[in-house]
């Protein structure tokens, strides 16, 4: 990549950084984060939070207990999350693989390596790459990015990655530009910027802080 266009798209990450400032989120346990993060699949933050909320109110958020529960006595509680006839015995099955294999806690898998501990967390039922990532960028503390809708829009219209990019190609893109301390707080603001202004399918390009500098400015 030319280092002008590499220049220009680090400034863009800073000023959307700088925009759009975010507390960094404090994850919970490891297991908890896992159960609010495959309830937050394909939703979005105020169904997921509100079904967690439900969950934990009727269950105790372990591996051994949710391994136990019935997918018909779950569904009402997290019916707000979407995708209730899948997340349910997903997440039961999830608790059971994590009580019998691991002994109800995933510290060993997140104390591995990266790589090596992204791989053994996909072996489990409704755990992707994201869902992946967020365990070990928010609990296991890797300097990893996430890719969500949000980050995979955003950075396809900055250009940064290509218009057809996958889950990794985008990751590793936007990794190269962003210092390891950095990654976590920038993809919270490029998630706040992608639901105030990079908005699908309509940017807001006219009120857009870096509209003079990206690809697909409309302005």
């Amino acid at each position: 990549m030319p280092q002008s266009r590499r220049s220009t798209q680090t400034q863009m990450l800073r000023v959307i950084g700088k925009e759009f400032p975010v507390t960094v989120w404090k994850a919970g346990g490891a297991f908890e984060t896992l159960v609010q993060t495959i309830l937050s699949q394909n939703t979005n933050d105020r169904n997921s939070e509100a079904a967690m909320k439900k969950l934990r109110q009727h269950y105790k958020i372990n591996p051994r207990t949710l391994a136990r529960a019935r997918v018909g006595t779950m569904i009402p509680y997290i019916k707000q999350a979407g995708l209730y006839r899948s997340k349910a015995p997903r997440i039961i099955e999830t608790s059971r693989i994590i009580d019998e294999r691991y002994g109800g806690k995933l510290t060993k898998v997140l104390n591995q390596p990266y790589e090596q501990a992204k791989q053994e967390l996909m072996t489990l039922p409704g755990v992707g790459p994201k869902t992946a990532d967020i365990l070990l960028a928010f609990v296991a503390k890797n300097p990893v990015i996430p890719v969500d809708t949000h980050i995979a829009r955003v950075t396809k219209r900055l250009g940064i990655a290509r218009s057809k990019a996958n889950y990794e190609e985008i990751r590793t893109s936007l990794e190269a530009l962003i210092p390891a301390r950095d990654r976590v707080r920038v993809h919270l603001s490029m998630i706040e910027f992608g639901r105030a202004i990079c908005k699908a399918p309509r940017p807001r390009c006219s009120i857009c802080p870096v509209t003079k500098s990206c690809p697909s400015s409309t302005v």
